[in-house]
């Protein structure tokens, strides 16, 4: 093993790397590699080979390779067989920026000062690039790590062949363990190591109660109105004012958060104010930033996304229509399981309005990584080596369904290792990424890099799925969290 990496070498060689991660972040926002829009997928195919040439221009070798959907690019910086292997995940494709209030062209990088504004910039084209530049230093400085960068074009459309892309170059992309870059702070200058995400259960419900629109004057009084048939049954679901699921059973499999993760919550700079503004909210279900942060982290949702059926137009058509559609949809913590939420779902709405049809959507169950341990000690000493100050412990409120894929196809943890921040403006208007959290972040993973190599190959047990019950969780090979555990909180 070398000597350590000396941080005041690495971080003037950070700096001097600056007009080069300027350079290669331009040319990865200018490609709007927009993959829910069909009308770019010449783009998408172009935003492929852009990144593998990034990727070359770092000393990796690179390749496009085909999915049944859009390609994963793989690059690979290899120091010896006998040398352990990661994998760095992030994903090149993006949100649409059509509609959004930009004051910027969103497909063009706008420098101002120390930020980057582009669609893409921090959401996941930037921290890659930090995440790049930081595995091409430590390597040129002899850390004997085999680092494969991965980076998919599907993860803002749910990554839906992602997995089967994973079965199919099994061999090739066989790893030790994986460190993913695409997860967020609470507040610029504390940094935070996600260690949780929330699974995800979709569903659509549909009411038929005719053929065609009636005048209301003619029938109302007689019709059933399916529109307010609908909101009856979504009344019953959940109470709107404090969010609490009405479902019976849904909160039996739950797993709270324990006390000590609660108080690493605390130390993590969240604060309702931050929230409010960061997100544009008004009100709020929590005045306190405790109760805020279990919602948010710990604790399961329902959520109607939007309503559909009647007239739409201007003014009011005074018909009652034939039908109406919901679509709605859970955020579940450790110990659900979409398909078991979905059935729960099922039940209840039959025995509340039978007609009501319910199709089960997407869906992707939660994970839970390690808060102790080698890979954990060595997450929290290289983002206090990159930004100088301890992280603190918390989870993602959204899902990654990549991160839930990559542990079931390689038996190996999973470490999360964001650098984006509220304020960054995640699939907003505006969205930009900053040369503090690249610069910080690229120290950071060269010391994680150092670190992994000092562990050396892990022994590995059985290559497989994750356990049976609740959350997935790091290393594939745990115990379930335990069913019905009863602690304060939820």
């Amino acid at each position: 093993m070398p000597a350590r990496l000396d941080r005041t070498t690495l971080r003037r060689q950070v700096a001097g790397s600056r007009a080069a991660y300027e350079r290669d972040l331009r040319q990865l926002v200018e490609i709007p590699t927009v993959s829910v829009d069909p009308s770019h997928a010449a783009d998408m195919a172009r935003g492929a080979r852009a990144a593998a040439e990034v990727l070359e221009r770092h000393g990796a070798t690179a390749a496009v390779l085909p999915t049944d959907g859009f390609p994963f690019i793989v690059g690979e910086l290899a120091t010896g067989a006998s040398n352990p292997t990661v994998t760095v995940y992030n994903h090149m494709d993006v949100q649409p920026a059509d509609g959004d209030d930009w004051t910027r062209a969103p497909f063009e990088l706008h420098v101002e000062k120390d930020r980057f504004f582009g669609r893409g910039a921090t959401d996941d084209k930037g921290p890659a690039l930090a995440a790049l530049l930081g595995a091409r230093l430590a390597v040129e400085a002899g850390v004997p790590i085999n680092v494969r960068f991965l980076w998919e074009m599907e993860e803002e459309i749910g990554s839906p062949s992602f997995a089967r892309g994973l079965r199919r170059y099994a061999s090739r992309l066989a790893t030790d363990s994986v460190v993913v870059s695409d997860t967020i702070w609470v507040a610029r200058g504390k940094p935070a190591l996600s260690t949780g995400l929330r699974g995800l259960a979709g569903a659509t419900l549909r009411l038929e109660t005719g053929t065609r629109d009636v005048h209301s004057g003619l029938c109302g009084g007689a019709a059933r109105n399916p529109i307010a048939d609908l909101v009856a049954v979504l009344a019953a679901t959940y109470d709107a004012r404090t969010g609490r699921v009405k479902i019976p059973g849904f909160y039996s499999d739950v797993v709270p958060p324990t006390r000590a993760e609660l108080d690493s919550f605390e130390r993590s700079g969240f604060t309702a104010a931050a929230f409010r503004r960061a997100h544009g909210l008004r009100v709020l279900r929590h005045d306190s930033a405790r109760d805020l942060m279990r919602a948010i982290w710990a604790a399961p949702t329902f959520e109607v996304h939007g309503i559909a059926g009647g007239y739409q137009g201007p003014g009011v058509k005074t018909v009652i229509p034939p039908w109406a559609e919901a679509k709605v949809s859970f955020r579940l913590v450790p110990g659900q399981q979409p398909k078991r939420v979905i059935a729960a779902l099922r039940a209840h709405v039959k025995k509340l309005d039978p007609r009501v049809v319910v199709r089960a959507e997407s869906e992707l169950e939660p994970f839970l990584g390690e808060t102790s341990g080698p890979l954990a000690a060595a997450a929290r000493d290289a983002v206090e080596f990159g930004f100088g100050r301890q992280p603190a412990l918390v989870r993602e409120g959204g899902s990654i369904g990549a991160v839930l894929s990559m542990q079931r196809a390689f038996g190996c943890p999973v470490t999360l290792l964001g650098l984006s921040l509220p304020e960054h403006g995640y699939h907003g208007p505006n969205e930009f990424f900053d040369w503090g959290q690249a610069s910080g972040g690229a120290l950071a993973f060269a010391r994680y890099l150092e670190q992994l190599a000092a562990l050396g190959r892990p022994q590995r047990a059985r290559r497989g799925g994750a356990p049976a019950g609740g959350a997935v969780r790091s290393g594939g090979r745990g115990a379930a969290p335990r069913r019905g555990a009863r602690r304060r909180g939820l």
